[in-house]
């Protein structure tokens, strides 16, 4: 990836059922600061098709659904925007299919807060609606392609953030000794 540091790009495809998968592992250290990207969706054709790194140490936040993905949700993802709204809707849906189809109960006609938060994100990917979406990676190991690189992005901020003690936890730097 341009302008980014090196990862493990794993993949995978099934020969059998042509079933995809990757995962990717930053093949870096961990950076002295976090990471906050904040994508402002103006452009549905644009936004949607762009490159997106998410490590697994990083948490996903689309505020106007109140959905919050943490860390070590998906694992480490290279994909587009759309994909990644995808691999969030799959796996919400596989969380509790129980609440769709034949298996819904009469007294739940209008879904509850889960299928509203699926219908949601179906509705960006269907370029219904414009979201923020928020990538916080406490490692710096995330990225979010600029589609107007080398100039800068006005829809895409990236933000240095010092990390918490929690966050230096659960990445386990409190534990190393050096």
């Amino acid at each position: 990836i341009p302008f980014f540091k090196k990862i493990l790009l794993m993949a995978n495809v099934c020969d059998h059922c042509g079933y995809r998968d990757s995962e990717v592992k930053s093949a870096g250290g961990i950076s002295e600061k976090g990471q906050r990207i904040t994508l402002k969706m103006t452009d549905s054709d644009m936004d949607l098709d762009r490159d997106i790194l998410k490590s697994e140490t990083a948490s996903v936040n689309i505020p106007e659904l109140e959905v919050e993905l943490t860390c070590g949700s998906l694992g480490g993802r290279f994909t587009t925007i759309e994909g990644l709204l995808h691999q969030i809707k799959d796996q919400l849906e596989s969380i509790n299919p129980f609440s769709f189809g034949d298996s819904k109960t009469p007294s739940d006609k209008s879904g509850g807060a889960m299928s509203g938060v699926i219908q949601g994100i179906q509705n960006i990917i269907d370029h219904k609606i414009l979201v923020e979406l928020i990538v916080k990676d406490p490692a710096g190991n995330s990225y979010i392609q600029n589609v107007y690189a080398p100039d800068e992005d006005p829809n895409l901020k990236v933000e240095e953030y010092e990390r918490t003690a929690e966050d230096n936890d659960d990445l386990g730097i409190s534990d190393m000794k050096t």
